[in-house]
């Protein structure tokens, strides 16, 4: 009994698929706001804010995991709602522009979210490559291109973050949380006479 431990396995975050794509879109928000946003707009905080909130907040409920599987719980939610609101923006700046975002099953679409994508120097090949063989890609600016991967890899976080919750929501209700676990090993080490 000595061995067993009060505290959850914590932390690991950086071997999770959402902490990496959402670190990738953080990474990409930050070049994209400065490239075409203008950076005395409130947009441009905002984005890169949003970003950083969905990569920091999967960190932050990882290692808040040790003591508190509730507090995971909402960080990581916390994270899918930066993305979401992250989206919105990248949707909004193609609307303005009068520009539908690639439907899934584009061709584009299916070819990038197959790569899975990994660093920003294959991002950056992905759309000069497109760009030169996809006639209606092509035609969009850089600005738009970008917007519309970007509006992908979100959407793949989103993927990842929405079966990372569920997984999250198991663990508690099949291990319980901290709360439960001390409670436990503290009637394991009660004396007989107390019970």
């Amino acid at each position: 009994m000595q061995n067993e431990m009060l505290t959850f396995t914590s932390g690991g975050y950086r071997r999770l698929a959402s902490f990496q794509v959402s670190q990738l879109i953080y990474d990409l928000t930050v070049i994209f706001v400065k490239r075409f946003v203008d950076p005395k707009s409130r947009t441009c905080d905002q984005m890169v804010q949003a970003a950083r909130s969905g990569v920091q907040n999967i960190a932050e409920g990882s290692a808040a995991s040790a003591t508190s599987k509730k507090i995971e719980l909402v960080l990581t939610n916390v994270a899918r709602a930066s993305l979401e609101e992250l989206l919105n923006d990248y949707m909004d700046f193609l609307r303005q522009r009068d520009i539908s975002p690639l439907p899934p099953q584009d061709p584009i679409i299916r070819e990038f979210r197959q790569l899975h994508i990994k660093s920003i120097a294959e991002f950056r090949n992905f759309v000069n490559q497109t760009s030169r063989s996809e006639a209606f890609f092509a035609s969009q600016s850089p600005s738009c291109r970008a917007a519309q991967l970007l509006i992908t890899l979100i959407n793949q976080a989103q993927y990842l973050l929405h079966h990372q919750i569920n997984r999250l929501q198991a663990d508690f209700i099949r291990q319980g949380g901290f709360s439960e676990k001390m409670k436990t090993m503290r009637a394991k080490y009660r004396p007989q006479s107390e019970n």
